[in-house]
């Protein structure tokens, strides 16, 4: 069995591959965190420190970017999210 193997010239070749925007932006759930986050009187740091002690490693500068949508969220970190927010997963989605 023989493998093609595509070598990629570039890296701006090679992300031009990646599927990572929709709707020009890297998650359709950044609104909505920084929706429910200002409804629980948080700041981003508190979201921040509150996802640290449930073991997920982030900055204050990462919520930012998560609520513009310039930064993916792995799903465990929706899941996180959700339970610190009170909210669903679906919810953050936008699906309810």
């Amino acid at each position: 069995m023989s493998r093609k193997i595509h070598m990629f010239n570039t890296k701006s070749e090679m992300n031009e591959l990646k599927i990572y925007n929709y709707r020009g932006k890297k998650n359709v759930c950044g609104e909505r965190v920084k929706e429910a986050r200002q409804i629980c009187h948080l700041s981003q740091s508190d979201l921040a420190a509150k996802l640290q002690i449930k073991g997920i490693t982030i900055e204050r500068d990462s919520i930012s970017r998560i609520e513009i949508g310039t930064r993916f969220v792995a799903d465990y970190e929706l899941m996180i999210l959700s339970e610190i927010l009170n909210v669903s997963v679906n919810w953050l989605l936008g699906l309810e």
